[in-house]
Formats: C-alpha cells, structure tokens, sequence
C-alpha cells in the first residue's frame, strides 16, 4: 500500500510511540486521525496537520463516535496503553484484581475493540498494527498484568488475520524493547541508562520514530501478516 492512499487512524498517537507514528505517516503523505483520551492531542495533531477525536479505546460507543467523523479507514495502529508494576503477592497482600482488569481491558481489549469496528469499515481491504511488547515473552517481576495483557496482543494476531483475510485486511503486531518515551522519562536518566546496557546491539534505548519506521514498513510490505516481530536490539530480559 502506498502511504499516499492511506487513511489511518492511531491510538495513543498523542503521546509516545503513537505519536511519532503519527508524524511520520503524515509527513509521508498519509491522512491520519489521532485518537486519543487526552483532549490536548488535538493540539499536537493540528501541528502535524492531523485529524483528532477524543476517544476511549474502551469504550464501545465511543470508538464507534470516533470512527463516525473518518470518512475512509484502510489503516488501524493501535499504540494506546498503559504501563503498571505491582507483584502477585507483594508487602500488602495479593495483586489488585482491579488494577489487572484495568490493564487488560486498556491494552488488549482495547484494541480489539478499535481492530474490530475499524475492520467493518475496510471497505477494501486494510491493515491493522497491534503493539505488543518483549514483555509478552519476557515478562518482568511486577508485570503479570502487563504481561499478560500484551501476551494476549500477540496471540491474536494469526487468528484475526485469518478472520480478516477474506475481507483483504491483513493483522500484524509489533512487540517493541525498551524505547524511550516520555512514561520512562519519568523513571530518571540512571533508571534508562542502566535499562540501555541489557540491550545487545545497538546498546540504547529504542527510538519512537525507530516504531514508526517498521509501523510504515508493515503498511507499505503486503506479505507482511499475521505474525508479531520484536523490535528490541536482541534484548532478552532476564
């Protein structure tokens, strides 16, 4: 698919990985709408001279709202999510049932909710970018319900493009390392750097605009589908 004929709509593209991913398929040509939970991406979408909804990825009514003011969808990447850090047994008892569901129904559910109203509307064929994480196979201490929630991301990837493959939609997911973005800026510099040295080759941090090259190789490469590919300098955490 040429970037010229893409209409794509991005989750989380306020922010982060979705942001710089924005920027680089509106700089190629593309038509993009940011969907975002923050009304404050509608600034940073009119800056790269992007569309803007405020939409909560888990929300039925208001993802299909969102989709409403898009007139052409060939593209889906969904970036939204969160990060949390809490242990199955910790100092205070067990993990909280409310924060996993909380983090489960942003980062998988989610976007199986924005794939699958934004796939009814491919009215000739498509692509759709899911962001899973290393963490999917090399999950943390702490990060059970992180984990699982992007476990879930690439695991569906081969179904759905199964699914899809009829309707000309092709479903892949990208599973990124440690990049740097503004959630680990607020780690601290010594945190980052020490989190860069576990990484084999090249030894930094991932670049967003790094995500946003592959999220455009996807789109353009049309035998790309159905799998998820890591995105991480060889790191394997410990």
């Amino acid at each position: 698919m040429d970037m010229k004929d893409v209409n794509a709509i991005i989750t989380g593209g306020a922010s982060g990985l979705g942001a710089a991913t924005a920027k680089a398929f509106a700089a190629a040509g593309a038509k993009v709408t940011i969907f975002d939970r923050d009304l404050q991406g509608a600034d940073y979408a009119a800056q790269i001279g992007a569309g803007f909804a405020q939409v909560d990825v888990t929300d039925e009514n208001n993802v299909a709202e969102g989709l409403d003011i898009v007139d052409v969808i060939n593209v889906a990447i969904n970036c939204a999510g969160i990060a949390t850090a809490e242990k199955t047994l910790g100092r205070d008892g067990p993990h909280d049932q409310g924060s996993f569901a909380r983090t489960v129904d942003i980062n998988l559910n989610g976007s199986f909710n924005v794939a699958r109203q934004a796939a009814a509307r491919m009215k000739e064929g498509g692509v759709i970018v899911n962001t899973a994480s290393v963490a999917a196979f090399d999950g943390q201490k702490g990060q059970v319900a992180y984990a699982a929630s992007k476990a879930g991301i690439a695991g569906l990837s081969l179904p759905m493009a199964r699914d899809l493959a009829r309707s000309g939609i092709r479903v892949m997911a990208i599973a990124p390392g440690i990049f740097h973005t503004p959630m680990l800026e607020g780690l601290g510099q010594e945190v980052m750097d020490g989190l860069a040295k576990d990484v084999i080759y090249p030894q930094r941090l991932g670049d967003p605009a790094e995500f946003a090259a592959l999220a455009r190789f996807i789109v353009e490469c049309d035998y790309l589908n159905g799998t998820t590919i890591r995105l991480d300098g060889a790191l394997r955490m410990p």
